[in-house]
């Protein structure tokens, strides 16, 4: 009975959380509008020469409300695709023990519950307008990781709450690098987005409904703006220059130590963190089986419609950069849109066994299952997303072939080195030369090892750019003595 009602009271608060994202999303027009009002308040303010001088603001604000009609249209549109894994409907709000425990719950220690609806449909995939299948497996968040929110905003830190969804043993197995299940998505769903049938638990959208929208803070919004500038970064031509500084390094590796790859049997590839998927999308096209790994909601409710919904390449048009007046060369700069995806995902040429895995890491993958079944890990900005990063570095060695290839790319930014609240956040922080050392443990040996200066979704028209210096390494690991 204990057991049951606390699956059911785990259920409740994964509701609660998914409402909280998506609510998120169905604030930004109103923050956004609201960061206008609060322009053109400081501009009444000025005196009547100073107005006479700025006289073209009043247009410009005009215009980025435009901008951000555009971008409403864009979230609205991804959100009716959108198919939740839970019953939204469920009322929550009324039980007083949910209450009383979700100020104790802490939804990134990883938990197990079992849920049908999460079953995995395995559906081949050609290269088409067809719809690509959905994943089946989540462990949810509310607050994007670190490494998704390195940007040129400060306001953006680790201290943001974060709440979550479950994943069951049965359903983490269905992760793995198998062959047979083949799907590409970036959403769990027990139903491909759009359907209405194998028992769709959310075939209406009362749960857009402006009435059952939640007030979330501003860093909430700020984690959907964070998710308009990584489109860019992912999926758009003026994002091209991040991604040569950091997916086309890492392409080449896997190209110089995988040169024979056969289409009967291509190698495996598992991309832990994958964001918006284009990485992971970029190594199947390769001729990988390729499996990226999200822990974000927010990332996978976007990469599902980018992979999923896009009929062909710039369909879309954004103005990611409209929310900072800070650092602009000029307004034209400020307000340009940005059309993705440069490339069709259905029509990229992608590999047989491309699909995406929901959940936490060090959930879904440590696993028995999971033991000595990739042939090769990728991590971009991946590695200090962790509580833990000796466990990540541990599982990486379990869940690689004797001899697999581990490529690693990013700097070492803690997730939670900045974690200071009332619960005692767990934050392993080391030096490089350290976790090298840890890898050296755990069965690695250094066969290629270098520094590359990148950015993190930069603007690159603006008079500011954090630039990071990443680690950018290949380890192998050494085959197992056996006795």
């Amino acid at each position: 009975m204990g057991e049951r009602r606390y699956s059911e009271l785990e259920q409740a608060l994964e509701i609660k959380s998914l409402r909280r994202i998506i609510s998120a999303y169905l604030n930004y027009p109103d923050a956004a509008e609201e960061d206008v009002r609060r322009y053109e308040r400081s501009f009444r303010k000025l005196s009547p020469t100073h107005k006479a001088l700025l006289s073209y603001l009043p247009l410009k604000f005009q215009r980025i409300r435009r901008c951000i009609s555009v971008n409403s249209y864009f979230i609205m549109s991804m959100l009716q695709a959108f198919e939740p894994p839970l019953d939204m409907s469920i009322d929550i709000d009324e039980d007083e023990h949910l209450e009383n425990t979700a100020e104790h719950y802490h939804p990134e220690i990883p938990r197990s519950s079992e849920r049908s609806n999460w079953s995995r449909h395995s559906e081949s995939i050609t290269e088409s307008n067809s719809l690509i299948p959905e994943p089946s497996t989540f462990r949810g968040e509310n607050s994007l990781p670190r490494d998704d929110m390195r940007s040129d905003d400060k306001e953006l830190n680790g201290n943001a709450i974060m709440d979550g969804a479950t994943i069951s043993h049965a359903q983490k197995k269905s992760c793995g690098s198998d062959k047979d299940s083949v799907g590409v998505a970036a959403v769990p769903a027990a139903h491909c987005c759009g359907s209405s049938s194998n028992g769709n638990v959310n075939s209406s959208r009362d749960w857009m409904d402006p009435s059952s929208q939640l007030n979330v803070p501003p860093v909430d919004v700020d984690k959907v703006r964070c998710i308009i500038r990584n489109i860019v970064r992912d999926w758009a031509q003026e994002g091209q220059k991040e991604r040569d500084q950091c997916y086309k390094p890492i392409l080449e590796e896997l190209n110089h130590h995988f040169p024979d790859r056969r289409e009967q049997s291509p190698p495996s590839c598992l991309v832990p963190g994958a964001g918006l998927g284009r990485l992971a999308l970029e190594i199947s096209c390769l001729g990988f089986v390729s499996q990226g790994n999200e822990f974000s909601y927010y990332m996978m409710i976007c990469s599902s419609f980018i992979l999923n919904h896009t009929q062909e390449a710039y369909e879309w048009t954004i103005y990611p950069w409209i929310h900072s007046n800070c650092n602009s060369l000029s307004d034209n700069d400020q307000l340009r849109p940005v059309s993705f995806p440069d490339v069709h995902p259905a029509s990229a040429g992608i590999t047989d066994g491309f699909s995406m895995c929901g959940g936490d890491f060090v959930e879904v993958y440590n696993d028995e299952s999971q033991e000595a079944s990739w042939d090769s890990v990728v991590t971009c900005f991946f590695l200090d997303t962790a509580h833990n990063i000796v466990e990540y570095i541990e599982i990486i060695s379990k869940i690689l072939k004797d001899g697999g290839v581990w490529i690693n790319l990013g700097p070492l930014l803690y997730h939670f080195a900045d974690s200071y609240g009332p619960e005692d956040e767990m934050s392993i922080e080391l030096s490089l030369e350290d976790v090298k050392k840890v890898a050296y443990h755990y069965g690695f040996e250094m066969e290629m090892e270098k520094m590359i200066e990148t950015t993190y979704t930069a603007n690159m028209r603006s008079m500011m750019q954090n630039r990071y210096n990443a680690a950018f390494w290949t380890m192998r690991k050494k085959p197992q003595s056996r006795s």
